[in-house]
């Protein structure tokens, strides 16, 4: 099955949550975070991050994931991506 993605980049704080929150209004899908430093917990301060209320409305893949003393790497994302789609464990 061919499943079209859509990637929006950009810089930090360059308004890409804004963008992609206002997508999913209109279309159904998923928002996948790719940013490194968004996937540990309590890094909240200078990476841009998503607020709650942000988060309650359109739910972002791969925030607050892992502790920052926990190894992450692209096989780990990947894995957590599958996970997540299918609300399974990510190990």
């Amino acid at each position: 099955m061919n499943v079209p993605v859509v990637c929006l980049m950009g810089p930090t704080a360059s308004g890409k949550t804004d963008v992609a929150v206002s997508l999913i209004k209109r279309f159904p899908f998923d928002i996948v975070s790719v940013d490194s430093a968004l996937v540990y917990r309590g890094m909240d301060i200078g990476t841009a991050k998503p607020d709650a209320a942000t988060l309650a409305r359109a739910t972002h893949r791969l925030v607050d994931i892992r502790d920052p003393e926990d190894s992450y790497s692209a096989r780990i994302s990947s894995i957590a991506a599958r996970a997540s789609r299918t609300n399974s464990p990510a190990e």
